[in-house]
């Protein structure tokens, strides 16, 4: 599953850099989707597509059927993909035999109950956390092929709630539902040295295997590099700078390290600042249609996908839509990503001394949702707007 998870990461990563405000998305509910279309596509809607997906067309669905055995066996992670065709449209067996069983439905005569319908699937599957599907459905519609991807952890260590009042910085003034604790693992703290600057990058243990990795990055980077630099911390690919090797004094984004009394003789500290946070986002793909290999597939003039049916299909619609949510207790997160195809057409007493590696994420943050045991990337976002007292 390397070569999957590379795949998937490098479109995250990818995705990451379009990033310019807060959001929340998911590159594994996307790829899983370009694969298949790949895997039916033809002329240049499969060249492009291959492109984005990042491997050869014809190994594409079985990367994509690879993925989703790997989804199915991460303990806190279910997923799912649903087809559902129109009556008259015929479905290439080959094809449909790849898909994961009992995944084929049928769009009905109604528009509206399909619709219905199709927004039931996605809370089902999602436990609600998304409640619809990221598409509308047209009298056109002939095809929709969609994934449901939900996650959800409980900290090895949960955090202590608190106030957080930035003294600076975009959130300064503010009074926000802060989240802090202590631990004695500085190593789960490290400032990476990425291509535009220096990230900070936080471990926040799961314990199912799953992790959220928080990043900071340094003053005046763009939320894109930040998460791009990121997903590079991720795949091992930065020179990364642990807590107990970091000097006395700022050192890195959001990170100082003192001296400081203590009441244990622990010889280093990690002491951590963070607000909670919700975060949703509805995402249009085919305004990045480039990204994701879908430019020439919108072309209505022509069919783009015989391998699927012999019927001219082109893309009609695609889109994603994810939530996530960061508290003191874990973490839990959701995307529903779909393509539709239209015609083609007390005081202590310090008797001791300790190193602390202080961090605070008090200013615009990124985050990775990752399998600890892959590294694959199974969300990731940008939080603008914590929680404020009284929200969590």
């Amino acid at each position: 599953m390397n070569d999957t998870v590379r795949a998937v990461n490098a479109l995250t990563a990818r995705w990451a850099r379009q990033t310019r405000r807060g959001t929340v998305f998911s590159a594994a509910g996307v790829w899983t989707l370009l694969a298949f279309l790949a895997d039916g596509a033809t002329g240049p809607a499969r060249d492009e597509l291959a492109r984005a997906v990042g491997m050869q067309a014809d190994q594409a669905a079985a990367g994509a059927r690879e993925l989703f055995i790997g989804l199915d066996s991460m303990s806190g992670v279910e997923s799912a993909l649903g087809l559902w065709t129109d009556r008259a449209l015929e479905v290439r067996e080959q094809w449909a035999a790849g898909l994961p069983a009992d995944a084929h439905g049928v769009l009905g005569d109604d528009p509206a109950a399909s619709q219905e319908a199709l927004d039931a699937w996605a809370a089902k599957r999602t436990g609600g956390l998304v409640e619809r599907i990221p598409v509308r459905l047209g009298e056109g519609a002939r095809m929709v092929l969609a994934t449901a991807l939900a996650l959800h952890t409980e900290w090895q260590h949960p955090f202590r709630e608190t106030v957080l009042r930035p003294a600076s910085g975009p959130w300064q003034g503010r009074t926000l539902a802060g989240l802090h604790r202590s631990s004695v693992r500085p190593d789960r703290i490290g400032v990476a040295d990425g291509p535009d600057g220096h990230v900070t990058t936080l471990k926040v243990l799961g314990g199912n295997g799953i992790d959220v990795h928080l990043l900071l990055g340094a003053e005046g980077m763009a939320p894109g590099q930040v998460l791009h630099t990121g997903v590079g911390v991720l795949e091992r690919a930065l020179p990364v700078t642990t807590g107990g090797q970091l000097p006395y004094g700022p050192a890195g984004p959001g990170v100082v390290v003192e001296r400081q009394p203590s009441v244990t003789p622990d010889p280093v500290r990690l002491d951590v600042t963070t607000p909670g946070f919700v975060v949703r986002a509805d995402h249009d793909l085919l305004q990045l249609h480039g990204l994701f290999g879908l430019s020439t597939a919108t072309n209505a003039r022509e069919g783009h996908f015989p391998g699927i049916s012999a019927a001219p299909l082109a893309v009609g619609a695609a889109g994603q839509s994810a939530v996530a949510e960061f508290g003191p207790l874990g973490f839990r997160a959701a995307a529903v990503t779909a393509v539709v195809a239209a015609p083609g057409g007390g005081p202590p007493q310090y008797t001791h001394e300790s190193t602390v590696v202080r961090v605070a994420f008090d200013r615009p943050f990124g985050f990775l949702a990752v399998h600890r045991e892959t590294r694959l990337a199974l969300a990731a976002g940008w939080v603008t707007e914590p929680t404020v007292v009284g929200e969590l």
